[in-house]
């Protein structure tokens, strides 16, 4: 080829490889062509060639950042950032108990509640430095976390003590606070009787997390470690699918349990119902007469595959709790929990909800507090109050919202209510407004009776309980009355129990918006939780006091 052919060939080929280059969002020059590539004898002439135009194709694919590669050295802040996770947590949605009138409606109704799932998982969500949402907070579940210090049943029959308490409420003096406390005798872990449990595990793929599985399994180590001989322990896990990873085997055998539980690994997709059902066929297997006979349901609730409707996989359980196995269920992880699921499922399973974020909450649950988590002392417990209009206006019903019963489900053995475990405390406190009080916050009605009512004022209400034992079918009834004699006004008189029941109260109220709470702030609850820390040996007042202080931080930089 002659020279100069050779040399306009070149050009040629630069010219092409710059389109090339500039098509393809790679604006770089190209390499220099082989010195062999231009040999001529006649002087160089000028190769510099104009950048081709920038198309539009090629600068929005620039800017997107779409096919090209991260260049080495490339400071990993100027990547696109990633998406952000998606909080798909679920909690059933409700509204506070409104005030009543007793005029109008002088009964209440309710069913007990030893759940503390709500407290927990609180917890969790400020020391991961966010305020909950409202209807992750169900007042009833915050109060009845702590135990309190009421006089034990010296017998079993009835299977627990009852207290009250009149005082007034710590955020508005012209309202008074009723406190109801109920307490059952107690039995040591070393009196229980033989034990049939189930662990149901979850190893889908959404458990594949430290405070998820990992924490999951040592929780139940812990467990392990607290039976005997004479218990038995059962392993069932789903993912896709159910199986069968440990028959019932003596709880003596712990390292055939502990390897178990240690080779359990997460993956696929949730099969809670199958789940269930396997492990209540093990457990009515396996049963033990006079035993204890429970299945532990643990997992994040996030079932997808199977049966995934709410209200069918209730139906299965409430199903199977005529065997006489109940079912109590431990939370655990975030992101994708079902609160709403875990908390109801124990509840038709005549069991208990807690919710575990740190392994001293499973001590706390499953070895501290082992015989009232296991151990049922009575079972459809109801609480009526019936108020007198002679001396209470209005009152008000602190939590419990979907504990509620009509009035007529008090006397109906058929109604399902709450359970009661060996040495279970359980608090409930109302607000009244007595007659005379101006603690009042319903306007009078134009065309109501509005004369006020006369009888006896000794009573400020009337308390009545019904329970059955644990595998009774017939209720048995408790009455006492509420004298008004017994009410306390000066709040440093009341007892520890109730100023620090009182205290968690407002936290939760204050949680949820505070809308009964008038300027009673953060600083107010700290002062009186402060107040009543007595009878804290684990140091769990003392926590909360720390914890009401976190979230008066959370809020102040919201």
């Amino acid at each position: 080829m002659k020279p100069h052919l050779a040399f306009r060939y070149c050009v040629a080929v630069l010219v092409i490889l710059i389109v090339a280059c500039t098509r393809n969002g790679d604006v770089s020059p190209p390499p220099p062509p082989p010195e062999t590539a231009v040999t001529s004898a006649e002087p160089q002439k000028n190769l510099a060639v104009a950048p081709m135009p920038m198309t539009e194709r090629t600068r929005t694919r620039m800017d997107s950042g779409a096919m090209l590669a991260k260049p080495a050295g490339m400071a990993a802040d100027s990547l696109p950032a990633p998406e952000p996770e998606i909080d798909r947590e679920n909690y059933q949605h409700f509204s506070d108990n409104p005030v009543k009138q007793t005029k109008v409606e002088p009964v209440s109704t309710f069913s007990i509640d030893v759940d503390t799932g709500a407290y927990a998982n609180m917890r969790r969500m400020l020391q991961n430095g966010r305020l909950p949402p409202q209807d992750a907070v169900r007042a009833e579940e915050f109060i009845n976390y702590f135990s309190y210090d009421y006089p034990v049943s010296e017998t079993q029959q009835p299977p627990f003590s009852v207290t009250t308490e009149l005082g007034v409420t710590p955020w508005n003096a012209n309202t008074v606070l009723l406190h109801v406390g109920l307490q059952g005798y107690k039995v040591p872990k070393s009196q229980l009787p033989a034990s049939n449990l189930v662990f149901l595990i979850d190893v889908s793929g959404s458990m594949n997390s430290p405070d998820k599985l990992g924490l999951l399994k040592n929780a139940l180590i812990l467990l392990s470690g607290q039976l005997s001989a004479q218990d038995r322990v059962a392993i069932v896990v789903y993912a896709g699918a159910a199986g069968l990873v440990l028959p019932s085997t003596p709880a003596n055998q712990t390292s055939d349990i502990k390897l178990a539980l240690g080779q359990l690994s997460a993956g696929g997709s949730t099969n809670g119902g199958e789940g269930i059902q396997l492990a209540y066929q093990v457990a009515k297997q396996n049963f033990i007469k006079d035993g204890i006979n429970r299945i532990l349901l643990a997992t994040d609730g996030d079932f997808n595959v199977g049966t995934v409707n709410f209200e069918s996989l209730k139906d299965l359980v409430e199903r199977e709790r005529e065997h006489g196995v109940s079912l109590t269920t431990l939370g655990f992880g975030t992101g994708n929990y079902n609160d709403h699921l875990m908390e109801q499922l124990a509840d038709a399973g005549n069991g208990n909800y807690a919710y575990i974020d740190t392994l001293n909450e499973a001590q706390k649950v499953l070895v501290d507090e082992m015989s009232s988590t296991f151990q049922t002392i009575a079972k459809d417990v109801k609480i009526q109050i019936e108020f007198n209009p002679a001396v209470v206006a209005e009152y008000r019903l602190i939590g419990y919202e979907n504990r509620l019963l009509k009035r007529e489900d008090f006397n109906n053995d058929k109604i399902d209510a709450g359970e009661i475990g060996a040495g279970h405390s359980v608090t409930a406190l109302y607000e009244l407004a007595l007659i005379g009080g101006n603690g009042e916050r319903l306007e009078a009605l134009r065309y109501a009776d509005n004369t006020p009512v006369t009888g006896n004022t000794n009573e400020v209400a009337f308390l009545r309980l019904r329970y059955k034992q644990p595998m009774g079918t017939e209720s048995q009834l408790l009455e006492w009355p509420i004298l008004r004699k017994n009410l306390i006004t000066a709040l440093d008189q009341t007892s520890d129990n109730f100023r620090f029941s009182a205290a968690v109260a407002a936290f939760a109220q204050q949680l949820r918006g505070g809308n009964y709470l008038e300027q009673y702030g953060y600083a107010d609850i700290i002062a009186l939780a402060d107040s009543a820390r007595s009878h804290d040996s684990f140091g769990y007042r003392g926590e909360f006091v720390r914890l009401v202080n976190l979230a008066a931080s959370l809020s102040s930089n919201r």
